[in-house]
């Protein structure tokens, strides 16, 4: 045998011998920890095991101990079109399978073992290798090899209201959720947020409404259509509500026809008959930025009265009032639009010319939260949503009478015959302006201290409470300021 054959076979007898040996540890060994582990790599400084979970493991070879564990990595090779047939006594020492190969035949061939009996199930043949590795056995717990590792757990989230959700998901009181499109929404809708499926009206009336679940373009504008018809609903938000659902009844009464809020194509044509598309182009003009504006209203009544004006803190404050809006809704049909600024064109509902007919008798009903305008002929011409009463400041009872109408008024708040705000213990003259007390409308009614009036907060009528009085929107204050006179009787009713 020649030199070089001599080293190049004791070359191999060390890697065999490297391949089969677990390393030192220092007295820290790997058995019975998991299945035997197979030596893949030996280097100056780290050995690298493959275990029996197909894992790397990483020891230092001068210590011991062992510094990683490697998840098992699975290897796909490409399907060779055709593999050339190899010599048996070739092997790979990178490949464990040769490798394990290797020690199979040498312990053979050393009379250390017999020879396996040859079938298919144990031919290695290599006429293409598999797809795939073979996957690791499962077991129930893997070792560690004393390496502690941190587990993360999952924590149930908060409600976005800040009530902690149960393991129940019935058991949530907060249904406010913000809504989303549906998945099969189109891009470029004319809809903020599309309705959902139709809901019948309370009461029998058979109408149907989409139930929407936020703002809906094809809500506002049948809104737009109950308001120019003189059945209100309050501020127009592209929402369904109790104010809504109650003007579309109403709208059938002023009207003699259903408003069908299903069909889009009978909506447009009302719309168009009625005063034209329900939405608009408008441009923010000099006065309009100009005001005058106040900084901020203060809560507390000796406060306001130091003011010299309880107007609008904002442009879009302004605005919304003036086409009969909800202010977010305005700034949501204009997202990024800077209403400061003159000349800025934004989108604003068309709500039409007010009602004209003289109102010979008002109804306010406790219980619908309206006010019911009726003229000479008792035909109903106008409805309004109103905020009547309260338990701890009921409203009058009976029937009473306007006695005077009173723009843009000045509040007297008197603690001795009123309700006492705050300290404030004494008598004071607040300042006009529609974000004062009553709004920008007093109609004084014959029984002292009551009447009708407007709000600085449109977007609560019928939702809350008053002070004893009838509390309307500022524009629906102002059209029936128009329509009434001292005689006019009010039938508060429950």
């Amino acid at each position: 045998m020649s030199r070089a054959a001599f080293l190049a076979l004791l070359s191999l007898l060390a890697m065999a011998h490297s391949a089969t040996a677990l390393p030192r540890t220092g007295g820290m060994s790997m058995e019975g920890r998991g299945p035997v582990s197979l030596q893949l790599v030996q280097m100056p400084i780290f050995d690298v095991y493959i275990d029996g979970y197909g894992r790397e493991v990483v020891v230092d070879s001068r210590t011991g101990e062992i510094v990683e564990i490697r998840p098992p990595r699975r290897v796909t090779r490409p399907q060779p079109l055709e593999v050339p047939e190899r010599d048996s006594r070739i092997y790979d020492f990178s490949d464990p399978r040769d490798i394990e190969r290797y020690r199979r035949e040498r312990e053979v061939e050393l009379g250390r073992r017999e020879p396996p009996p040859v079938s298919e199930e144990f031919r290695d043949d290599f006429n293409g290798p598999p797809d795939i590795y073979p996957e690791a056995p499962i077991a129930r717990e893997e070792p560690s090899y004393g390496i502690e590792r941190d587990t993360v757990r999952r924590a149930p989230l908060d409600d976005p209201s800040g009530e902690q959700i149960g393991e129940n998901p019935n058991e949530s009181t907060n249904n406010e959720f913000a809504a989303v499109p549906e998945p099969n929404s189109q891009e470029g809708s004319d809809s903020i947020l599309e309705p959902g499926p139709l809901q019948t009206l309370p009461g029998g009336s058979g109408i149907t409404v989409p139930m929407a679940r936020g703002a809906s373009e094809e809500v506002a504008k049948f809104q737009v259509l109950l308001d120019r018809a003189g059945a209100s609903p309050g501020v127009i938000d592209g929402q369904i509500g109790d104010n809504v659902n109650k003007a579309i009844e109403a709208y059938e009464e002023i009207t003699g026809q259903k408003l069908k809020t299903y069909d889009k194509k009978w909506i447009e044509e009302q719309l168009e008959a009625t005063g034209g598309p329900a939405f608009v182009e408008y441009t923010i003009t000099v006065q309009d930025a100009a005001g005058p504006y106040v900084a901020s209203i203060p809560e507390d009544y000796g406060e306001k009265a130091q003011l010299d004006h309880l107007g609008f803190t904002s442009v879009s404050e302004a605005l919304a009032e003036r086409f009969h809006m909800d202010e977010n809704y305005l700034k949501a049909l204009n997202p990024g639009a800077n209403f400061n600024r003159p000349g800025t064109i934004i989108r604003v509902v068309n709500p039409g010319t007010p009602v004209k007919t003289e109102v010979k008798r008002l109804v306010a009903d406790k219980s619908r939260k309206q006010l019911l305008a009726y003229d000479a002929d008792d035909r109903l011409v106008a409805v309004y949503p109103a905020t009547i009463g309260s338990a701890d400041t009921p409203s009058p009872t009976g029937i009473h009478a306007v006695s005077r109408v009173a723009l843009d008024p000045n509040y007297t708040y008197n603690p001795k015959v009123n309700f006492k705000q705050g300290n404030n213990d004494k008598i004071l003259t607040l300042p006009p302006g529609p974000n004062g007390p009553v709004g920008s409308v007093w109609i004084a009614l014959d029984k002292p201290t009551y009447g009708v009036h407007g709000t600085p907060e449109p977007s609560k009528i019928g939702k809350t409470s008053s002070h004893g009085c009838v509390r309307l929107t500022n524009w629906d204050a102002q059209e029936l300021a128009n329509l009434v006179k001292p005689g006019v009787t009010v039938e508060f009713v429950d």
